[in-house]
């Protein structure tokens, strides 16, 4: 029944809480009980001055008996009943608007609300699953707790131990168990923090990375040429290599606003459906400039999410921008069959893969490789390789043979990956 139906069935519902019967209703505003009857049973049309003389009996302004339910009350109960599938009475939510729209309103409203939990919740687990930092503290965690452990162990056997070596021990028991109260320390303040805190701020990248982060890894300042890059370093407050790796960030960004200034970039992205190969022929420039213009593009303008990974030829990261989905150690020990990793061997040849990281989710993320060598200066000398690669998570398109990759190996179930250097620190590594 539609809401402009559901105007006798108001009318109706307001007279019986006022306590007032049909009939004296009826008689108020001229009409045959029979005739309410119809009217109250929506059997009957009405509008004009009966409505405006039943809203005066009733005492309600003629709007609340004809206007019905919100409809942007109406669209939050459609996209609330979706998540309860068949158990939801979807074609009813008209009814439920108009008849009870409080109860209607908070229905909406928890169903917001689990909306939001639900992300924190996606958040927080992609956070366990994936984050290098909470991994490395946990090791650290387990490592003092497994040689305490070792310690104890040797302390009460029942062989006799020379005093020597009992203080020995006992000093090991101790130094273990400072090294984990502060990793225990180190570790509930990084739980502690925003769950958007990917990195640890005590490193310079981690630093950088928090700056970038606030900023949305779009600095207009730059893009305006308002500001030049040592000025946007000056603003951010950062000091030594922090500022150092900021510099020369900021500087590889002002070569590429100005290489591909935004205002035509951006549309150029969307008419390419943010494809690289398509937009390095459509500006006419390289790939790797591609790769790194594209996660630089305005936040909240209705771009998808893009990751981005640079590293040099020895595979140490020298910038990184995490989205969900995609993370990597800043500090060594990345898993190596990332294509950041493989474009080092093809210099200048674009490479493109789809990889699925581990787990019962299995992110799936398109990725852009390419490793460009620098200007040479030189005769004789190796080339300095650049290594970049684009990352989107929402944009795989069902590889029959995706490349499995990982985060790091302690972190890593696949037992049978044969590029892994080191047991997993948690559980038993299982095949995936």
């Amino acid at each position: 029944m539609t809401i402009e139906r559901m105007t006798g069935t108001r009318i109706r519902e307001k007279r019986m809480d006022i306590g007032l019967r049909q009939a004296s209703l009826a008689s108020a505003v001229g009409i045959s009980p029979s005739y309410l009857n119809l009217i109250e049973h929506n059997r009957r049309r009405i509008g004009g001055k009966l409505l405006s003389d039943l809203a005066r009996a009733l005492g309600v302004d003629p709007s609340n008996l004809a206007g019905g339910a919100d409809r942007d009350l109406l669209d939050q109960l459609h996209s609330a009943a979706t998540l309860a599938g068949d158990m939801a009475e979807i074609g009813r939510a008209e009814e439920l608007a108009a008849r009870f729209p409080g109860w209607a309103a908070l229905i909406a409203l928890q169903a917001r609300r689990l909306a939001v939990l639900d992300e924190r919740i996606g958040a927080l687990t992609d956070r366990m699953a994936h984050d290098p930092f909470l991994a490395n503290a946990l090791h650290d965690v387990i490592s003092a707790v497994t040689a305490i452990r070792s310690t104890a162990a040797i302390l009460i056997s029942q062989e006799q131990i020379d005093a020597d070596w009992q203080r020995r021990f006992h000093e090991n028991i101790h130094t273990d168990s400072l090294r984990l109260g502060k990793s225990s320390e180190a570790l509930v303040a990084y739980l502690e923090a925003p769950a958007d805190a990917e990195q640890s701020p005590d490193t310079p990248m981690g630093q950088v990375d928090t700056f970038l982060a606030k900023n949305g890894y779009h600095l207009p300042m730059i893009e305006a040429e308002t500001a030049t890059p040592d000025e946007v370093v000056g603003l951010s407050g950062l000091t030594g290599a922090a500022a150092a790796l900021l510099a020369g960030i900021c500087r590889q960004y002002a070569a590429d606003a100005r290489a591909l200034p935004m205002d035509a970039f951006a549309p150029a992205a969307q008419a390419c459906n943010y494809d690289p190969a398509l937009l390095a022929t459509r500006c006419g420039t390289d790939f790797a400039t591609i790769l790194r213009r594209l996660p630089c593009l305005p936040p909240g303008a209705g771009h998808p999410p893009m990751g981005l990974a640079v590293c040099d030829a020895a595979g140490a990261l020298l910038y990184l921008k995490r989205v969900p989905g995609f993370a990597m150690p800043t500090a060594g020990g990345a898993c190596p069959l990332w294509p950041l990793f493989g474009a080092l061997s093809r210099p200048s040849q674009p490479l493109r893969a789809e990889a699925i990281l581990p787990g019962a989710t299995a992110s799936h993320l398109l990725c852009y490789a390419i490793a460009t060598p620098l200007a040479v200066h030189h005769f004789d000398q190796p080339p300095v390789l650049r290594s970049t690669m684009l990352v989107m998570p929402d944009m795989a398109q069902g590889s029959a043979a995706p490349v499995p990759v990982g985060i790091a190996c302690r972190i890593c179930p696949r037992a049978d990956c044969p590029s892994r250097r080191e047991p997993a620190i948690i559980g038993t590594a299982t095949a995936l």
